[in-house]
């Protein structure tokens, strides 16, 4: 996926260093963290419509030497929790460098989490916690994967968006007579992924197998007509449930609908008494996108 600072969260983790020579300055031996946020899709958002991070959000901080891409088991720094303040990141434990020439490789997990295996994490979709869900992922290895040094002040890190996002927008025929009373919206699809965060390619979301598709009923974000949820990335999916009045009304698209690490994919219906018409499909990253069009669904009898 391609990185767009527009619509990234970038962190900027101040990097302050001692070294142990009498005849060199001595500034600080902590690593702190100052963060500022560009445009991002978050819960909190300003008055001026920019997403930010809110107090009390929490980051968890991972640093390791050796390899950009093997992390060994004595990390030197292990899950240290950033807190925000409103104002500053305070870190608990308080993350140090080793000395001032030793390359270090940085990963950052938003929201906190405690990870044991950096190749193969494993992860739950929680749809009635769309924020923990939601979890974005920044490393920086230095250039071409050389490391950064604690001369390297600060140490930018720039947070991705790994899962995707589902989008259902629902239109109602004139037969309606009006908005109907919706009462779910169920995409079949898989719910459970690993997530390899140190590849040379950039952190990777890989699902289970197809064939452990579960019905995830969408949260509701605007009644009776818009449904979002975070998913799993996966490129199988195609049939979403909709139960209006007890009956229920199935839609399965004629080819597979990609759901794309970084990017939301939004599915407008229009729904009537007998059937369910697909008006678009668009796969768009945070901002922009392209468009699917075509296929159709049949009410259950």
């Amino acid at each position: 996926m391609n990185k767009k600072f527009s619509t990234l969260a970038i962190a900027a983790f101040c990097l302050a260093s001692c070294h142990c020579d009498d005849d060199t300055p001595t500034t600080s031996q902590y690593i702190t963290v100052a963060t500022s946020i560009g445009q991002m899709t978050r819960t909190t958002t300003d008055a001026d419509g920019n997403q930010e991070f809110a107090k009390d959000d929490q980051i968890s901080i991972y640093a390791w030497t050796g390899n950009a891409t093997a992390v060994p088991a004595d990390l030197l720094v292990n899950n240290s929790i950033n807190t925000y303040d409103g104002a500053k990141w305070t870190a608990s434990p308080q993350m140090l460098w080793k000395d001032m020439v030793t390359p270090y490789y940085f990963l950052g997990i938003y929201p906190n989490r405690a990870v044991t295996d950096f190749t193969a994490d494993p992860y739950v979709l929680d749809v009635t916690n769309q924020e923990k869900s939601d979890i974005l992922v920044a490393v920086n290895t230095g250039n071409d994967g050389a490391g950064l040094t604690a001369t390297a002040n600060p140490v930018g890190l720039m947070f991705n968006h790994v899962m995707a996002k589902l989008v259902v927008n629902l239109q109602f025929r004139n037969q309606w007579g009006g908005t109907p009373e919706v009462e779910s919206v169920i995409a079949v699809m898989r719910s459970t992924a690993n997530i390899n965060y140190v590849t040379d390619k950039g952190t990777i979301v890989t699902a289970n197998n197809e064939a452990n598709t579960v019905n995830v009923t969408l949260p509701e974000t605007a009644e009776n007509t818009n449904y979002t949820t975070i998913a799993v990335p996966q490129s199988a999916f195609r049939t979403i449930n909709i139960v209006i009045d007890g009956k229920n009304y199935t839609f399965t698209h004629t080819e597979d609908i990609a759901l794309e690490s970084g990017k939301y994919t939004t599915v407008n219906l229009i729904v009537g008494r007998n059937e369910i018409t697909l008006g678009s499909v668009s796969i768009n990253n945070w901002q922009e996108g392209t468009n699917i069009s075509g296929g159709e669904a049949q009410t259950d009898n």
